[in-house]
């Protein structure tokens, strides 16, 4: 009989914000793997460190951390064939994901590769918008309003027609797009309604005024929240 595969996320990066039932499946495996960057520490990891059984035999999933390469397919291929022969000899193996699996999560690959070979469980996992809105007190959305998620590498118009279609925003994986970013929103005059967090729930964490960011030291793991009323709660949509 072969193994059982779980995918758990880890949530945005405070370990306390793993879920129970990813904690229990951690604490029953025979193995664990991460993504990892080529060189350095596994951010997946180090958020699940606590919570990883002494001893547990872990496997880095060593992959380039860049973009333009990513998903890395021979990397995921060779991940692949490496899980999947563990689960054939019995063994019970679950992945790390930053945040949520299935939101942005590098688990969807593996999980194409593996499901229909191999019975998988998706454990979900606090994704960093919600996590970034408990962090700056600011409700993403309410009654009837409309929540857009956007990529910020996305072009200009494309993120223009999606904002203006939009209630509430949530603008990820800003990095180096700080600055484009906030002029369109300060075209679209909505620059002082939008909150700005980076490394959120992170011991690290710092909210602030797109006016008070520098655009040179903004990292990967950033976002602008943004509702068009300035506070979801507020009157203004349909009930």
């Amino acid at each position: 009989m072969g193994g059982f595969l779980t995918g758990i996320g880890v949530g945005p990066g405070d370990p306390d914000l793993i879920t129970l039932k990813a904690v229990k499946r951690l604490q029953a495996a025979d193995l664990v793997c991460y993504p990892a960057p080529e060189v350095g520490q596994s951010l997946a990891r180090r958020i699940a460190a606590p919570h990883i059984p002494h001893g547990l035999e872990e496997y880095a999933i060593r992959m380039p951390m860049v973009a333009s390469r990513f998903p890395a397919a021979k990397v995921y291929d060779e991940a692949a064939r490496h899980i999947g022969a563990a689960l054939r000899a019995g063994r019970n193996i679950v992945v790390l994901c930053e945040g949520d699996p299935f939101f942005y999560g590098s688990f969807m690959y593996l999980y194409e590769r593996l499901a229909k070979d191999h019975p998988i469980e998706v454990v979900p996992g606090i994704s960093s918008p919600m996590a970034s809105a408990a962090a700056l007190g600011a409700p993403l959305v309410s009654r009837n309003d409309v929540l857009t998620v956007l990529p910020a590498p996305l072009e200009n118009e494309d993120l223009r027609r999606r904002i203006e279609l939009a209630d509430g925003i949530v603008i990820m994986k800003i990095g180096r797009h700080f600055a484009r970013i906030h002029a369109l929103l300060t075209e679209l005059g909505h620059a002082d309604e939008a909150r700005y967090i980076e490394h959120a729930t992170m011991q690290n964490q710092r909210c602030l005024a797109l006016s008070e960011v520098d655009p040179e030291k903004v990292p990967y793991f950033s976002m602008i929240l943004l509702h068009k009323r300035g506070e979801a709660f507020l009157e203004g949509s349909e009930l």
